[in-house]
């Protein structure tokens, strides 16, 4: 089981870069106009450009950004394993990317075979990271960097990917895999619907960051049902 302490469990929180469509350069108002028109949300009544910035900016990295990112890897203590979590959270996006690639590097130092973890990481988490990276001006870690792989030379571990098998049709949450397997998930008292809310309206970073860490456990767990592995039951254990 020494493979596990070298995988890094990670969750990012996201919120547009502006509170309003108000708040954007004219260039990137003019950007997100053609943006809009791509995306149909009609159903609701609000297909209106600062409508939908406000609905749906913040799952497109050109136009969001990174406060939150959950980290936590696995190790054994006493004679048991425990779940070692730690959030990083700042307003400031590069002084948050700055310091997960502090963390990365002693990870990738650390155990070569490091790899990333987490449920639909593939397809967002890892994407819109190096994209934020590159945004602010700072380098892409190897670990991270999959231009010009083939799929299978990509050694992250995606949860959501591993419960397709092959089957592409539709999207699994975590929360749902967790009910599938009986995974007792903590109360959350927001949703990803409520971030950018609570990080603009309540100011609230610690609110946001106490949620990324529950996915980032949650997403441990379901990893280890996915791999079979059933005798190990981590405990949470929370890194300042």
């Amino acid at each position: 089981m020494e493979h596990l302490k070298s995988i890094l469990f990670i969750d990012i929180e996201t919120v547009p870069m502006a509170e309003y469509y108000n708040g954007l350069t004219e260039p990137m108002q003019k950007e997100w106009n053609r943006k809009a028109k791509l995306i149909k949300n009609a159903a609701e009544g609000r297909d209106e450009p600062s409508a939908l910035f406000e609905d749906r900016a913040g799952v497109f990295s050109e136009f969001a950004k990174v406060v939150v990112i959950g980290i936590g890897y696995l190790a054994e203590k006493g004679g048991k394993w425990v779940m070692r979590l730690k959030s990083l959270a700042h307003e400031d996006e590069k002084i948050l990317l700055t310091q997960f690639l502090e963390i990365i590097d002693h990870f990738s130092s650390r155990y070569k075979d490091f790899r990333f973890c987490g449920h639909n990481i593939k397809e967002f988490d890892i994407p819109f990271l190096c994209r934020r990276l590159l945004i602010n001006g700072l380098p892409l870690p190897s670990s991270m960097n999959v231009s010009g792989k083939k799929p299978w030379e990509v050694n992250h571990i995606d949860t959501m990917e591993m419960w397709r098998f092959g089957d592409y049709k539709n999207f699994t949450s975590l929360s749902l895999l967790a009910a599938v397997f009986g995974i007792p998930s903590p109360k959350e008292d927001i949703d990803g619907s409520m971030v950018a809310g609570v990080f603009y309206k309540e100011k609230d970073l610690p609110r946001i960051a106490k949620y990324c860490m529950q996915d980032v456990y949650t997403s441990a767990k379901v990893y280890l049902r996915l791999s079979n592995i059933t005798d190990i039951q981590p405990e949470a254990e929370y890194v300042a």
